[in-house]
């Protein structure tokens, strides 16, 4: 097995972790099955992780990176507000598409660190980071376009957090592709309304 630097290593774990736990369940995913999906020996699992608190929160972080470059990279200024706003979503929800099992783990995770005594702030972690993400990103937009807001930034992200998060599981559950552009175009007028340009 060649050597890798520490942190490309936990990479490799965490992304065998989300395999792993996207397959088999979080509860039913141990620190053995994680280092046979990545193909090292158990020993390794234990030098890059400490505790299986830290590995979550890996997993978490890594998940919500998955779908934030891609919106981030599609939020460039088009040629109006709700245009921009759309491709964002439309961005998001693409990846909803093309990565259910992912997205329905991210719900796994919150109910086992809830459930799991010593690890419920892995779940208040996991919507802080959300909020965070949308911090960022109504951040991103509001400087390239020179927007307004007609809410302050903490709450559209924490609303937009709570949105998406809703619309995500309704799709889970669901399954109701038809629905969605309705759904986005609805969304993103919506959010339009909340802001202004300069």
């Amino acid at each position: 097995m060649a050597r890798l630097p520490s942190a490309e290593r936990r990479r490799q774990l965490t992304e065998a972790a989300i395999r792993a736990m996207s397959r088999d369940g979080v509860p039913r995913t141990t620190t053995r099955s994680i280092a046979a999906e990545a193909g090292v020996s158990l020993s390794v699992f234990h030098y890059c992780f400490d505790s299986k608190q830290e590995l979550i929160e890996s997993v978490i972080t890594t998940i919500t990176g998955h779908y934030v470059t891609i919106v981030q990279e599609a939020l460039r200024p088009r040629a109006t507000l709700e245009e921009t706003v759309r491709a964002g979503f439309q961005a998001y929800w693409d990846h909803v598409r093309a990565h259910p099992d992912e997205h329905m783990l991210t719900y796994e995770l919150t109910q086992y660190a809830l459930r799991q005594p010593g690890f419920e702030h892995l779940a208040r972690r996991q919507y802080e980071l959300y909020t965070e993400t949308y911090t960022e990103l109504i951040e991103q937009v509001r400087q390239t376009m020179g927007l307004r807001l007609r809410v302050p930034v903490p709450v559209l992200a924490r609303y937009l957090a709570a949105m998406t998060d809703g619309l995500t599981l309704n799709y889970l559950v669901l399954g109701d592709e038809a629905a969605w552009n309705d759904i986005l175009d609805t969304v993103t007028a919506h959010i339009a309304g909340l802001v202004q340009e300069t």
